[in-house]
């Protein structure tokens, strides 16, 4: 007998774990990170809490960036996410802490709106939750 199972992770969408990696690169951009977020289009879609990968990913992150980004898109949250510790380092054993940490960076996604450079003010649009980090050709 075979056994069938089915992932229901999307990849095809655009995480706060996402937004923490992007930048923009448009030609004479001295400050293109961290990226500013405008949705239009937020879903929260949970998932099992894995503690051991958020433990792996948050020396990689900036926090300071994550934070920001979940103000910046709470607003369109139908449930308050909670509140982020002012150091992380001193929350890092705390279970709801991760949960926190969990829901934001893979449980948050943004199917609708912009990424915009904090120095340019060059809007990168996300559409389907495909961010297009494309540049035109004068921004080369």
């Amino acid at each position: 007998t075979f056994i069938t199972i089915k992932l229901t992770t999307r990849t095809d969408i655009m995480r706060l774990l996402t937004h923490n990696y992007l930048q923009s690169n448009v030609k004479g951009t001295t400050k293109g990170y961290p990226l500013d977020i405008e949705a239009a289009n937020v879903v929260l879609e949970e998932s099992p809490v894995d503690a051991i990968l958020i433990e792996k990913l948050l020396p990689k992150l900036d926090y300071g960036v994550l934070k920001r980004a979940a103000q910046q898109v709470s607003q369109h949250l139908s449930t308050p996410l909670g509140e982020f510790p002012e150091n992380l380092s001193q929350a890092i054993n705390d279970e709801k802490v991760l949960s926190l940490l969990h829901t934001a960076l893979m449980d948050i996604h943004i199917l609708e709106g912009n990424l915009v450079c904090p120095d340019t003010g060059r809007k990168f649009p996300i559409k389907g939750g495909i961010p297009n980090m494309i540049l035109h050709e004068d921004e080369v």
